[in-house]
């Protein structure tokens, strides 16, 4: 008779005691985006098995998981180090752990050498190059990302986070702590509010003496008190030494300050200008008297212009050249391709979403830039290439409509159907497969953004031809009709920015570009179940006369004899009494298999794959099983191997 969970009535087993079929509930909710359900299953797949030795330590990976959804890092991270502690040898425990550290501040380098392991136990798995592309590309260091990205996408062409964090990288993406290095031992939120302190003072820095340099020109202009409006002027300099103060002490981290200043670039430019503005300040009021003088006969200082210039349109200039660079930084064509080869997964379309709005902003500054320089020149025929620049958005567009999607995701290792854990009935099942089908583009501001760009460059393009057939009029007002496209353009961009950031919302822009969260109709890798040893295989070890360790040597594969096989965990991991010979070898690759034969008694022999790990404490090579294969000796007759 079958019996139902107490949460939502779904059939477990004949057997609710049993701590795998709970981890395997687990599994499914994690699947259905169900971590609460998720980690109340892999509770009662622990308390059912105090020593989590029956699934090998699977409770503790799922539990993990469960509490890295829920936010709760501290406990993910506990939990995974206890599946780490029952299954050492275990790829999947490493790559939990490893993914777990990831979000705790300061533990970046324990993170990196957790998946460091997890692809050395299991170079043919995907996931582990995954995570080190993250770990990678949330410090900035794109190349190896897109390395780490694309070795994944070769062992499993379908791996949705794998594309999107490939995508990343082609962007050139930051992450929102930019100016944290991840490796550095102290919590970002106090990098964050060393970051916050050196905006502030140069944001107040720059106001106050934008406003005290109007302040003064109009006073000495106005009234012609020039002596007043310098006396005021340089009065104000002490009120920025009390920002300056004020800021500073907030700044607790200043030997990290240097660093970074060079991760966040836009963090140094902020604070660099500051300087320099206030320099153009204290320029701009000693020099009032002769500013005064000029524009008194008509003809004001041109020097003194571009000092009061330098102080009020600093931030402007500054915000003027970042959004430019980050339209261009990356390669967004490249990016959309990865992002469509996504399918419909929703980060995905997300990124495609922002990445054509950085491809459209291209595409404006360089109609922009044709346009001024067609107005600047005098020669029409400059806005002749105008509509060529439609070509790359056009083809960025269309590519995402030609991509075709991926190959179906690889069921994780040990999920199957009988078992109902690859489920694509939850939130990004079939469901989001179908609305794949809608173009990336699919916002409507982006629509009219992109029929502003089109226009643009439609009417630019004939004032260039009607300036051939010598039409002065009619070309400049298809110019005019040209920057009125345009500036719709830049009025479409800003209404939508403001409504996204109105409503909360991911907005035309970087920094709405997220890393891939893992979920989806593929449950990442650390949450497969363990591989057992059944029965036969456990008898087969413990009546054998012989065992023996093949492992890799500088010469080629080597074959060990093992004095015994001291133990079998519950779980299936070997415990082997092995000379050191076997401990070297284990250490310079801990791929190994084991061999073991009873041709008297039953005939068995019997190949387990594994990771072999050295336990000195207890003396003995722990071996996680990975693979089994059983087989019978040559007999009348003539038995096969089969996977133990």
């Amino acid at each position: 008779m079958r019996t139902r969970s107490a949460e939502n009535g779904t059939p477990l087993s004949t057997d609710p005691g049993d701590p795998r079929e709970w981890c395997a509930l687990a599994a499914r909710r994690l699947a259905e985006d169900r971590p609460e359900d998720a980690l109340e299953a892999a509770r009662r797949a622990v308390d059912h098995d105090p020593g989590a030795e029956h699934a090998a330590g699977w409770g503790y990976r799922l539990a993990s998981l469960a509490f890295e959804r829920l936010g709760r890092s501290a406990e993910a991270v506990a939990a995974a180090e206890e599946a780490v502690r029952l299954a050492p040898g275990s790829w999947a425990a490493r790559l939990r752990l490893g993914a777990a550290l990831r979000h705790v501040p300061g533990r970046w380098r324990e993170s990196r050498a957790q998946a460091a392991r997890a692809m050395r136990y299991a170079p043919q798995e995907p996931d582990p190059h995954v995570l080190a592309g993250d770990l990678a590309l949330l410090r900035g260091e794109h190349r190896a990302a897109e390395g780490a990205y694309r070795e994944a996408l070769r062992l499993l062409d379908g791996h949705a986070g794998a594309r999107v964090g490939l995508g990343l990288a082609l962007l050139r993406w930051e992450s929102p702590r930019d100016h944290h290095d991840p490796a550095w031992p102290v919590d970002p939120r106090e990098t964050g509010r060393a970051r916050r302190a050196l905006e502030s003072w140069a944001r107040q820095t720059r106001l106050l003496l934008a406003a005290a340099l109007v302040a003064a020109a109009v006073t000495a202009f106005g009234t012609g008190l020039t002596t007043w409006a310098e006396i005021g002027g340089g009065a104000v300099l002490a009120a920025v030494v009390v920002i300056t103060l004020r800021q500073a002490r907030r700044v607790r981290l200043w030997p990290y300050v240097p660093g970074m200043l060079a991760r966040d670039v836009w963090l140094a430019a902020s604070v660099s200008v500051t300087p320099v503005a206030l320099a153009a300040y204290v320029a701009a009021v000693a020099t009032l008297p002769r500013a005064v003088s000029r524009s008194a006969a008509g003809d004001l200082d041109g020097a003194w212009a571009v000092l009061a210039g330098t102080v009020l349109l600093n931030g402007v200039a500054v915000f003027v050249l970042r959004v430019l660079a980050e339209a261009w930084r990356g390669r967004p064509v490249a990016a959309l391709a990865q992002f469509a080869a996504a399918g419909g997964d929703r980060t995905a379309r997300r990124a495609a979403d922002v990445t054509l709005w950085l491809v459209a902003g291209r595409a404006w500054s360089v109609l922009a830039a044709v346009a001024v320089a067609a107005r600047i020149t005098g020669e029409p025929r400059w806005a002749a290439v105008a509509p060529v620049v439609l070509l790359a958005p056009a083809w960025a567009y269309g590519g995402t409509r030609r991509s075709r999607s991926p190959r179906s995701p690889q069921r994780p290792h040990g999920l199957r159907d009988s078992q109902g854990l690859y489920d694509s009935r939850g939130p990004h099942g079939p469901r989001d497969r179908r609305l794949s089908g809608r173009a990336h583009g699919g916002d409507r501001w982006l629509v009219a953004a992109a029929v502003t760009l089109a226009a643009a460059s439609a009417a630019l393009g004939g004032s260039a031809l009607l300036a051939v057939y010598g039409r002065g009029r009619a070309d400049d007002l298809a110019w005019w009709c040209g920057a009125g496209a345009l500036a719709a353009f830049a009025a479409v961009f800003a209404a939508r920015s403001a409504r996204a950031w109105w409503q909360g919302s991911p907005g035309p822009w970087r920094a709405s570009l997220i890393m891939h969260d893992g979920r989806g109709d593929r449950l990442p890798g650390d949450a497969g179940p363990p591989v057992g040893l059944s029965g036969d295989v456990r008898r087969t070890f413990t009546h054998a006369r012989e065992v023996v360790l093949s492992c890799a040597a500088p010469g080629g594969p080597r074959a060990l004899a093992v004095g015994a096989v001291g133990a079998i965990g519950p779980g299936g991991e070997l415990r082997l009494i092995a000379a050191d010979d076997a401990w070297e070898a284990a250490e310079r690759d801990p791929r190994v298999a084991v061999f073991a034969a009873d041709p008297a008694e039953r005939g068995f022999w019997v190949e387990v794959r594994g990771i072999a790990v050295g336990d000195p404490e207890a003396g003995v090579l722990r071996v996680t099983p990975e693979h089994v294969t059983v087989g019978e000796f040559p007999g009348r007759h003539q038995g096969r191997a089969r996977v133990g």
